[in-house]
């Protein structure tokens, strides 16, 4: 029963995550529990279930007196956060690849393999993103530098529904996998200079292309 339930709460997730990112839902729209479950023929539970997951995504705001309302894809908030980023892990990647293991490049290999087969299957969106975080967090591992690990993750969570927005809609993939190419290569050749220059290319990239499809957008809907 209870995959069922979390099946069901996952599609809601994806419909209202698909709502809010192509603008058919607009900042600052509330969005009604009772009117969502009517509209997806389901029950209130698992549309609350998935508003509150996609608060942690920073898609939805909680807000006292309204309830929940579809938050604001910033352009502003776009370029810090990506810069921050870029900053960030370009540290975390330098100080991690004259320590990285056999195992780690191992892993990243296999992680960088799931990533490219990743496409196309149920839930993509979600796998992808996963996956791409895992990919980054292996090659950062053996920096041993927690603190700034720990702000990578909040920047990073921070990013996500511009980061998901740019894999469906912006079409950031093909790029993105021969960077994670480059990068793992120059990572296993020792090569820190190289490797940092492609990743902060890696993460700037995205800013820029994010940012332009967030213009176009705003544009549209205007």
């Amino acid at each position: 029963m209870a995959i069922v339930y979390k099946t069901r709460t996952q599609l809601v997730v994806e419909t209202i995550r698909e709502k809010i990112l192509s603008g058919e839902i607009t900042a600052g729209q509330p969005l009604r529990q009772a009117a969502l479950a009517e509209e997806l023929n389901v029950s209130r539970i698992p549309v609350r279930e998935a508003l509150l997951q996609l608060e942690a995504e920073g898609l939805v705001a909680f807000e006292p007196h309204k309830g929940a309302t579809a938050t604001e894809l910033n352009v502003d908030q776009v370029d810090e956060l990506f810069e921050l980023r870029a900053m960030l892990e370009a540290d975390l990647l330098a100080a991690s690849i004259p320590n990285l293991s056999e195992e780690d490049l191992r892993e990243a290999k296999v992680l960088l393999d799931k990533l490219e087969n990743a496409l196309g299957k149920e839930n993509a969106a979600n796998t992808w993103s996963q996956l791409n975080s895992d990919y980054h967090n292996c090659l950062y591992s053996a920096a041993d530098r927690p603190q700034t690990q720990d702000l990578v993750d909040t920047l990073n969570k921070n990013a996500d529904r511009y980061i998901r927005m740019h894999l469906l809609w912006a079409g950031g993939i093909s790029k993105a996998e021969s960077e994670h190419n480059d990068i793992l290569g120059l990572c296993q050749a020792g090569n820190v200079e190289g490797a940092v220059a492609v990743l902060k290319q890696h993460i700037l990239g995205s800013r820029d292309e994010i940012k332009a499809f967030l213009l176009a957008r705003e544009k549209a809907n205007k």
